[in-house]
């Protein structure tokens, strides 16, 4: 009866704490991930229409994931020093700098700039949320809340290029996309600075580290009017945090790192696949839109069998089922039923991206200190970030000194290590949530 009651006030205390985010955190990653998503197919379509040939056009379309990678350390210095909420609005308008400058780009040097720059605002408004959950979500459904934006972010990524051909029907200007996405970044600033307070919304919660012990971290009035907790002089930098931190970094976080790594090479490998097995293109999309189905429709399962079994059991079945899901596509491709194969491994793989939806930002936050995680967040969103943008090269470049097979086997190595690497050190790291939650009773 007692296990019963304490699960349904933890429900209501999940639904309260997420109506109130919503403003704050959701809203804005809706219309930010909408706008990227109807901008992305765009970008090499712009780059060759002012004389780029096509591997400038690739590089220009790759450009937002670099600026991702190079901009999430320095984001991690910029929270810590002006607080979440401004950290966003302030990516949020400098992006929209990044998207009139794509609008009026008068050659394709401005286009790469302008691309970067987006790249680097996302990678601020990213460790800028996370590190705002991280300090304000209770333990106890943290990982349902991160799940939740995993998929909002999921959901705007795949919304947007539907939106972009839709405007592109009606109106036949390849720029109504860039306007659509600054109106959504206007959008964006107007619900993070202009929203409910997000301090007296959501106070600073008494949270377990990642270690074991409980840390309480006091909810502090803000000293800059940035609805964050005031930031001491005496905190450690990003270099410093990240050099504290080396031993899970490049233990989990390469971990991690492969795990991204996978996640982003099902984008480029399904669609890969179905080409070298000589299918039309209605026939590779529905394959990609079932996979997608799949992994869109689990997303917040995740949340839910990491916050009551641990993050183990997310993150090491979804490595594992992407690791021989690949390993088995890898052996399919001349065999009798080809395309069945890849159907079914398909939906393999979109089960076990599902599966991880939110994890790696879960971890981030169990693992980052409880008084400023900011910089932390920024060196583990840098190895998430290169996990995934070195593999697109990685399954390029092995297929063209071999075959795409062997590519994508390598893929399947990948996450099987990524398998290994989780269940090595989960378990060193990250408490269960059953003893991370006593500890916390045991505070209060």
């Amino acid at each position: 009866m007692g296990e019963r009651a304490t699960a349904a006030s933890d429900g209501l205390g999940a639904a309260s704490v997420v109506g109130r985010l919503a403003p704050m955190i959701y809203g804005p990653t809706l219309l930010f991930s909408i706008g990227e998503g109807a901008v992305l197919p765009l970008l090499p379509v712009l780059a060759t229409r002012l004389g780029a040939d096509v591997a400038t056009a690739a590089l220009v379309g790759t450009m937002l994931v670099v600026g991702e990678l190079i901009g999430s350390i320095p984001a991690g210095v910029a929270v810590t020093r002006i607080g979440e909420r401004w950290s966003m609005a302030i990516a949020a308008a400098v992006a929209f700098v990044g998207v009139l400058l794509m609008a009026w780009s008068p050659g394709v040097p401005v286009l790469l700039a302008s691309a970067l720059l987006v790249g680097l605002s996302s990678a601020t408004f990213g460790v800028a949320r996370l590190a705002f959950m991280t300090l304000r979500v209770p333990f106890s459904f943290r990982a349902r809340s991160l799940s939740l934006l995993g998929g909002t972010g999921r959901l705007g990524l795949f919304l947007g290029p539907f939106i972009a051909a839709g405007l592109l029907a009606l109106t036949g200007s390849d720029t109504a996309t860039l306007w659509l996405f600054a109106a959504l970044l206007v959008g964006v600033v107007l619900l993070v600075l202009l929203g409910p307070d997000p301090e007296r919304a959501v106070p600073v919660q008494v949270v377990p580290a990642a270690s074991g012990p409980v840390v309480p971290v006091a909810p502090v009035a803000p000293a800059d009017g940035t609805g964050s907790p005031a930031r001491a002089g005496s905190r450690p930098g990003v270099w410093r945090t990240t050099w504290h931190f080396r031993d899970v970094l490049s233990r989990l976080g390469l971990a991690a790192a492969a795990l991204s790594a996978v996640r982003s090479a099902r984008q480029i490998v399904l669609p890969l696949w179905g080409v070298s097995l000589g299918m039309d293109a209605g026939s590779i999309a529905l394959v990609v839109g079932v996979s997608g189905a799949v992994d869109f429709a689990l997303f917040y399962a995740s949340g839910q069998v990491m916050d009551r079994f641990g993050r183990l059991w997310a993150t090491l079945p979804a490595c594992l089922l992407m690791g021989v899901g690949f390993l088995a596509l890898a052996l399919t491709h001349d065999v009798s039923g080809a395309p069945r194969w890849f159907l079914a491994l398909g939906i393999v793989l979109g089960l076990g991206n599902g599966l991880s939806s939110g994890s790696l930002m879960t971890l981030g936050a169990d693992l980052a200190p409880r008084e400023d995680p900011a910089p932390f967040l920024g060196s583990w969103r840098t190895l998430q970030t290169a996990g995934g943008a070195l593999t697109p090269a990685m399954v390029s470049a092995v297929t063209a000194l071999g075959s795409i097979s062997l590519a994508v086997g390598l893929v399947g190595v990948i996450g099987l290590a990524g398998a290994v690497g989780f269940r090595r050190w989960i378990p060193r790291f990250v408490p269960p949530p059953a003893r991370a939650g006593r500890a916390t009773r045991d505070r209060e």
